[in-house]
């Protein structure tokens, strides 16, 4: 009996035992929720209203309408420069382009510059680029895997790679394409017809523009189409529902005043945000946010401590609350790709102030840009006289040292008024924001800027030593860096 009796107890006391680890490991559950995963869609020279539901009605992007009806839509998200790799560059750090040590295109990144990624490896995450690639060979290593190329649009291996990750590892996918940048996709089987098109007023309605702009929104709908197959996976997957998704472009459209541009068209990107059950579904924030922003925000959401010397600040907040504000000012840049620049910029949710150091050249557009058929056409009505001031923004030398944009009255930035004494405050005000917002990041213009290597006419590569175009391999043909 006392026998018994002691086996009772003793399996009383196991079964307390396995409650009491029970408790403890559910306790340690509620201590240590799943870690997020996050897939990241970086669009390659995309205007913030060249789709649904920012802008134009006619191009369809089901995807991007999707992801903006189960996630937040930022109205007034801008980049840190309108230039492809040093755009990205400074989205992977949190840190603007001039301290990053990649400020121009195709600049690597040094090895000191930390990313993203590092403090997810470390804290578990499988991390992989895919697609469209510029960052150099030290911030390869910095990924799991970097998978380059993929085909037209450089989407070949999205769906492969996310399938073949490891099924124990939360993830991030750095997902790149190179739609819509120039070259864009043949002809054959256009979708949008260029009558139906709708130009901005600072680009000639011809027949040239017209037809870019067509082929340029195709490109656009591909890739919505491969956005919309990674959705789809993450949803076979079982994973959509613990996975950040963010979508948003590293430039502008790449015409003429657009990208390579501190103006709207350059800098103002689509984002949209789907973390569900922490995101507003269907909302809309109107928020001042930057590019700059999204390494810390990434960061924040995974519990994990922001970035040594990240200058950019967490949008976390606006996921919860889209009236919060995280910031009064968006300050832009432009450095070298392909031509000789320096330019700053300052944005607030009315105006757009921009500062041209080298005032003396124009304000050419990259040189893929320039070879195109739209550029070459604004050169033939130029000297028809058939360009509109506005038109000739971009031949425009010497332009004027500043720039100040009242955008509640002129959403394309057409009208300088830093010389309108009715807006003397506000141009004093950005003028202190941007000297100071320089010294505090160390932004310092360099004795000697790198020079031009295209000819600004014809963007035909530039021979060394002698100044003149020459056409050798077609003159610099068109490459996907650009």
């Amino acid at each position: 009996m006392r026998y018994s009796v002691r086996i009772a107890i003793g399996l009383g006391l196991c079964l307390l035992s396995f409650a009491s680890a029970a408790l403890s490991a559910h306790k340690a559950g509620r201590a240590r929720p799943k870690l997020p995963n996050f897939v990241i869609f970086v669009a390659d020279d995309m205007s913030w209203g060249d789709c649904r539901p920012n802008g134009l009605t006619t191009v369809k992007t089901p995807a991007l309408v999707a992801l903006g009806e189960q996630g937040m839509r930022f109205d007034h998200a801008y980049l840190t420069c309108s230039s492809c790799s040093a755009s990205r560059a400074s989205m992977l750090t949190g840190r603007y382009p001039h301290a990053t040590g990649a400020a121009e295109l195709h600049q690597a990144l040094p090895n000191e510059q930390m990313i993203v990624t590092e403090p997810l490896r470390k804290a578990g995450y499988f991390t992989a680029a895919v697609g469209r690639w510029h960052q150099g060979p030290a911030t390869k290593a910095k990924f799991d895997v970097v998978k380059e190329g993929g085909g037209p649009g450089g989407y070949a291996d999205w769906i492969p790679m996310l399938r073949d990750r490891p099924a124990d590892k939360p993830f991030f996918f750095w997902l790149a394409s190179t739609d819509p940048h120039r070259p864009f996709p043949p002809q054959a089987g256009q979708l949008h017809k260029p009558q139906d098109i709708v130009v901005p007023p600072y680009l000639p309605d011809c027949a040239e523009v017209r037809g870019e702009l067509a082929r340029y929104y195709d490109a656009i709908e591909r890739l919505d189409a491969n956005v919309g197959k990674v959705l789809e996976e993450l949803n076979r997957q079982g994973e959509s529902k613990n996975t950040v998704v963010i979508f948003l472009s590293d430039s502008g459209r790449p015409f003429p005043r657009c990208k390579n541009t501190i103006y709207d068209s350059g800098l103002h990107t689509p984002l949209w945000v789907r973390w569900p059950g922490k995101a507003s579904a269907g909302a809309t924030c109107h928020s001042l946010v930057s590019a700059v922003d999204l390494a810390p925000t990434i960061l924040d959401i995974a519990g994990a401590a922001p970035l040594p010397g990240s200058q950019g600040k967490s949008f976390v907040a606006l996921l919860a609350d889209p009236q919060a504000k995280i910031r009064d000012y968006a300050f832009a840049e432009h450095n070298w790709q392909d031509y000789q620049a320096y330019e700053r910029g300052v944005r607030t949710p009315r105006y757009s102030y921009i500062r041209n150091e080298v005032a003396e050249l124009p304000a050419t557009p990259p040189a893929e840009v320039v070879r195109g058929a739209s550029y070459q056409a604004m050169r033939r009505l130029r000297e028809e006289r058939k360009l509109t001031p506005e038109q000739m923004a971009c031949f425009l030398h010497p332009r004027p040292r500043e720039e100040l944009y009242d955008l509640a009255h002129d959403l394309y930035e057409l009208k300088n008024v830093a010389e309108d004494p009715r807006h003397a405050e506000a141009l004093q005000d950005l003028r202190q924001v941007l000297s100071t917002w320089q010294t505090e990041t160390g932004d310092v213009k360099p004795e000697s800027l790198t020079p031009d290597k295209y000819d600004r006419e014809t963007g035909l590569g530039i021979s060394v030593g002698t100044g003149l175009a020459n056409r050798e391999n077609g003159g610099g043909a068109e490459k996907q860096g650009d």
